[in-house]
């Protein structure tokens, strides 16, 4: 009499802010995982049944709505933004209540973003270098981190913390230079410019199913490609790629006056990370090492 084979369990996955990449994330695991979804619109409920979720209902700002979460999934990809507003993020600390009481969770990653550095002078860089947020934005993003990084050696959870750099990909919305380029927004002289970083958003997908099997227990890496470019040649080298004209060049002082807030604070931090650890801890070969393979295919 022959044997049936013994059925395994799918791990189980929930991602906590489940947009472009966790989409994403959800289509390489698919096959393999069990994947929830939480999110706090019920009208987002039936996309991501259509895409394969399971789809939770919960607001990580009402910690009445989450439940017994901790009980529901083995690993944890923790994509939500933090607050709008102030300098620490409850929604973070909201969720690592939840849980706690659960008890379940081995794995948890975590995208951060690399403004949690602040204006490094076009330094490069690894991930031992001390934060120094700049603004409160990146205050909050430190506030996570640090939160789950102490709750990750309290409960022996593996928590990987991915410092995150501008993300770009042709079928993102707003992800690629192109729209920028049409507007004629323009980007600094030579001698005011700053490096940026760039990962393509399905090498970012894919950093976080690696991060999920091999990322080492409370450590952080830099989810960057190898590009080492200042902004305007990042946006000249999009505009040959697609045909379109270079941006007009401004002085500091004219972006001051011309540009928002939020596009002024982009121009005024600049760094080179350093992504060696990215690719020795996780054995990660990304399919975009450079935005030039990135913006021509992707």
């Amino acid at each position: 009499m022959s044997i049936p084979p013994i059925a395994l369990r799918k791990p189980h996955l929930l991602i906590v802010g489940c947009g472009d990449v966790g989409l994403r994330v959800l289509r390489l695991l698919r096959p393999r995982w069990r994947v929830l979804a939480l999110s706090s619109s019920p009208e987002r409920l039936a996309a991501l049944r259509a895409a394969g979720a399971v789809p939770l209902l919960g607001n990580l700002d009402d910690p009445h709505t989450l439940g017994r979460l901790g009980g529901l999934a083995d690993a944890v990809l923790h994509l939500a933004p933090p607050p709008s507003q102030g300098l620490t993020d409850a929604r973070t600390r909201h969720l690592v209540q939840a849980l706690a009481r659960g008890g379940r969770v081995q794995r948890l990653v975590y995208a951060s973003t690399t403004g949690v550095y602040g204006d490094c002078g076009g330094e490069r860089f690894d991930e031992t270098r001390a934060v120094a947020p700049a603004t409160d934005r990146a205050r909050r993003r430190v506030d996570a981190e640090a939160t789950l990084r102490w709750w990750g050696r309290r409960a022996g959870v593996t928590v990987s913390i991915l410092r995150v750099p501008g993300i770009y990909a042709s079928d993102r919305a707003g992800g690629h230079p192109r729209e920028r380029l049409a507007r004629g927004t323009p980007v600094l002289r030579r001698e005011d410019d700053v490096h940026t970083n760039h990962i393509h958003a399905d090498d970012l997908a894919r950093i976080c199913v690696a991060a999920l099997s091999r990322g080492k227990p409370q450590r952080v890496l830099h989810a960057s490609d190898d590009t080492e470019l200042r902004m305007g040649e990042y946006f000249d080298l999009a505009a040959d790629l697609c045909g379109l004209p270079h941006p007009p060049r401004i002085s500091r002082e004219q972006a001051r006056q011309q540009l928002s807030p939020m596009q002024l604070s982009f121009m005024s931090e600049s760094r080179r990370l350093d992504n060696r650890r990215l690719k020795q801890d996780l054995k990660l070969r990304l399919r975009y090492p450079t935005v030039v393979e990135g913006l021509r295919d992707g």
